[in-house]
């Protein structure tokens, strides 16, 4: 019967995360003391990973849907627009790990989602967490690794000091393209030349043993 009583609580968690609002920004840049911000720039972010907002956590639900009771005619327009093809300009978001609160674009965000978009265009500042804890401090590891390099989240590393080991092979790297090329090799270049003839064939190499 344990198991029963557990699955029901499990049901019963579900459903009320499914009527509460959006996540507070405030609320989870306290619990992880992320107050160290990067402008990010300009990219594409998947809608699922925007889960909460800077000032209307409140107005929207947990699957980011406007609350019944609010005024919808914003919200309706946006929809129109997106109905007519009306190009958006970017949404401006805050991240914390892999997860996004929206500061400007709340009812694009919504009517997206409604939509059925897989992503939108973002303008993003991170707001990386306190290195109080292994996963923090890994964590910081690899959003400096990922902005050094220009690649994108498709690097995960458990241990401390594996990103700085790697950014290491690829300034080696660089030094070895630069000697070959007999002029400089910027950073970014070498690191998407390793990327493709060192890592990805070791990667390739290991799933295949």
């Amino acid at each position: 019967m344990g198991h029963v009583f557990q699955r029901l609580d499990e049901i019963w968690k579900n459903f009320r995360q499914r009527r509460v609002h959006a996540k507070s920004f405030a609320e989870q840049q306290n619990e992880d003391e992320a107050y160290d911000a990067k402008d990010r720039g300009t990219r594409m972010v998947v809608l699922a990973q925007i889960v909460g907002s800077v000032g209307r956590y409140h107005d929207f639900d947990g699957e980011f849907r406007l609350r019944q009771h609010l005024p919808a005619e914003k919200l309706e327009h946006v929809k129109q627009l997106i109905k007519g093809g009306v190009p958006l300009p970017p949404v401006k978001l805050y991240q914390i790990k892999d997860e996004y609160y929206v500061l400007d674009g709340n009812h694009r965000v919504a009517a997206a989602k409604e939509a059925g978009w897989q992503d939108i265009e973002a303008c993003i500042v991170e707001f990386l967490p306190s290195p109080t804890t292994l996963e923090n401090i890994v964590y910081r590891e690899k959003a400096d690794f990922l902005e050094k390099t220009g690649f994108q989240d498709d690097f995960d590393l458990t241990e401390v000091g594996q990103y700085a080991y790697l950014l290491e092979q690829i300034r080696q790297h660089q030094d070895a393209l630069a000697q070959c090329a007999g002029q400089p090799v910027s950073f970014h270049d070498a690191a998407e030349d390793w990327r493709k003839t060192i890592y990805q064939p070791m990667v390739r190499l290991i799933a295949r043993s």
